[in-house]
């Protein structure tokens, strides 16, 4: 590959800083950016098409120099890319990648399958369980195969109050999921996920989770914090129907409350206000490009 101008080498080391992964901010979206970027910096800022499923990988492994050079010196490169250069990187990724493709039973790190039996639920892209399934873990049925586990209620604070599940963090801005990944990983830790129905608030902030999780590991695919996440099925009001012993308080507050009209007023905005500051701090970001 040709020598960066001085030039260029600033470019880029800027371009690294404002990509790295900030936990008060979300990293520019590609399209946004790609009209107005050199090639030098499109390779620099999006290694990767799609870095959840790593596909479009290959479209950076490869290289192909714009200038033309020597005979001598392309023969020379066209027998050590990047992938020969680095193989067992790239077979490891590739492995992965086909492994994850072919089976989804693994979780999202390639390195083991699911511990929890899966189910389909409405969010084909997650994996669901059943209320069942979660009471087994609260009463330790699953302790010889993972570590540690968290349940992270998404529900708004006047719900969460009116009755969640025994042992449930309540968590429904998007900064304070973020405080999840600056907490020490274990092996075989999972995660469950779930808010009223299970239909939005809860799916939402998994993705959430899971898409700045590949952000803070970019540089180590497919590599995770938490590769093993899960959907809890219909939510907390299957739960409470089905295993109401493990609820504390024995109690249900639906997001409708007619006593609760101005809570969900408040929460609702507090809630978007995080993703209304995102955006315009993405339409700066784009200006300065």
């Amino acid at each position: 590959m040709a020598s960066m101008t001085a030039k260029e080498n600033n470019s880029t080391s800027n371009l690294a800083s404002i990509s790295s992964l900030s936990f008060d901010s979300t990293p520019v979206k590609a399209d946004d950016l790609m009209s107005v970027m050199t090639p030098n910096i499109k390779r620099s800022l999006f290694p990767d098409e799609d870095e959840d499923s790593g596909l479009g990988m290959d479209d950076h492994i490869t290289y192909t120099p714009s200038l033309k050079k020597s005979t001598k010196r392309q023969r020379t490169e066209d027998g050590n890319s990047t992938c020969s250069k680095r193989p067992k990187t790239c077979t490891d990724i590739k492995a992965v990648v086909t492994k994850l493709e072919e089976n989804d039973d693994f979780i999202a790190d390639g390195s083991r399958l699911h511990t929890l039996p899966t189910i389909t639920g409405k969010h084909s892209d997650l994996k669901s369980i059943t209320p069942q399934t979660l009471a087994d873990v609260i009463n330790g049925h699953y302790n010889d195969v993972i570590s540690d586990y968290k349940i992270i209620d998404c529900r708004y604070p006047y719900e969460f109050e009116g009755g969640h599940i025994r042992g449930a963090e309540n968590m429904y801005l998007h900064e304070t999921i973020l405080t999840l990944l600056r907490e020490p990983t274990k092996d075989k830790q999972i995660i469950i996920f779930h808010c009223e129905f299970s239909s939005e608030r809860g799916p939402k902030m998994l993705r959430f989770l899971r898409s700045k999780d590949r952000e803070l590991n970019k540089e180590n695919y497919p590599s995770l914090n938490f590769p093993e996440v899960y959907l809890l099925d219909n939510g907390y009001k299957a739960f409470f129907n089905e295993q109401p012993d493990l609820c504390d308080p024995v109690s249900y507050r639906p997001m409708l409350h007619s006593d609760h009209s101005e809570d969900l007023r408040h929460f609702r905005v507090k809630s978007k206000s995080w993703t209304a500051g995102e955006k315009r701090r993405y339409a700066k970001r784009s200006m300065r490009f």
